[in-house]
């Protein structure tokens, strides 16, 4: 048996596990998903679950290709974009293999790079994979596509790949995004189900050289994207350029909440996404369990090493609202 695994990594947005604590209702801050998402015509079609999904997934591929002006053939799709990651990592990585990995950020990363038979590695220089998620999480720093397309032609020169996350741009700012650039050194993930609002779905997808795609779809396991994933996909890619109306929400929201958070001398990373992190006057772990005696669950961030950092989701206005009412009665 082996004995060196990793151990699991700590993620956000476990209501329904609260919820089944007899917690009862909570607004969940910790799940970085879109509060304005999109309103996509989809009925589920009940009569799609009698066959095996395409595992080629030919039509989908088509119209993500379309949506972005890929080929098909560059396209990988995923149960979520965590099973990408790590049929990435198990594809591209092996033992003796070095990634690197910068912190604090997204721990799937490290894990699937470990699970893999690789290692992290500070020295970036020596890396076969350099990871970056932009913008990231939990800061929310976002580098520019000037910045991106540097990072890419230094990582390039080195002989390695650049694996860059761009979960969040959709709800950021899309005119960062890399998305068009076709690169044999350069595999790029996206995940729908944040955008639009359906985490539990499960989708995900990645943009990638070929030959690069091949072997992350071999090591995919088969039909992984359900015939409801597949379909909900297929019609949300169709309403793709509705994301618009929900960034400028978003971005609104966003702005009246961290005027509120400076009201209450809090500190926070400049935010460009959907989420921001906090730093707080005293142990996260406090804070958070005064937080959810009041139903409100945000993200306990010391597994990211900051064991006096929350992060938050920006919400509806009236939800923001209930977190800086919260926020005012449970800090110091």
């Amino acid at each position: 048996m082996r004995d060196n695994l990793p151990e699991r990594a700590e993620h956000g947005g476990r209501v329904r596990w609260h919820r089944t604590r007899e917690r009862g209702e909570l607004l969940d801050f910790s799940a970085n998903v879109n509060p304005y998402p999109p309103d996509i015509p989809w009925i589920p079609d009940v009569s799609a679950l009698k066959d095996y999904p395409d595992d080629r997934y030919v039509t989908l591929k088509e119209e993500i290709g379309r949506t972005f002006g890929r080929d098909a053939a560059e396209v990988a799709v995923g149960n979520g974009s965590v099973e990408l990651i790590r049929a990435f990592c198990s594809a591209v990585l092996g033992t003796g293999d070095a990634a690197y990995v910068e912190s604090p950020t997204f721990a799937e990363y490290g894990v699937s790079v470990r699970l893999a038979g690789a290692r992290c590695t500070a020295d970036e220089n020596g890396a076969a994979v350099r990871f970056l998620c932009n913008p990231n999480n939990p800061t929310g720093k976002l580098l520019t596509r000037v910045e991106v397309l540097r990072l890419l032609e230094g990582v390039a020169g080195r002989g390695a790949c650049l694996f860059l996350d761009e979960a969040f741009i959709e709800l950021s700012d899309p005119a960062q995004s890399v998305v068009d650039v076709s690169h044999e050194n350069l595999f790029l993930l996206r995940s729908l189900t944040k955008s639009f609002a359906v985490p539990g779905i499960r989708f995900g997808y990645a943009f990638g050289a070929p030959e690069l795609i091949e072997r992350v779809e071999t090591v995919r396991l088969p039909w992984t994207v359900n015939a409801f994933a597949e379909s909900f996909a297929i019609e949300a890619f169709r309403h793709y350029d509705l994301l618009e109306e929900s960034r400028e929400r978003i971005a609104r929201e966003r702005a009246w909440l961290c005027s509120r958070l400076v009201d209450l001398n809090l500190g926070y990373a400049p935010p460009s996404a959907n989420y921001i992190l906090l730093e707080i006057p005293m142990e996260a772990e406090v804070l958070v369990g005064r937080l959810l005696s009041r139903g409100l669950l945000v993200r306990d961030c010391r597994s990211f090493g900051l064991p006096r950092h929350i992060r938050v989701a920006v919400r509806t206005h009236e939800e923001n609202r209930q977190l800086i009412e919260a926020l005012e009665a449970c800090l110091p």
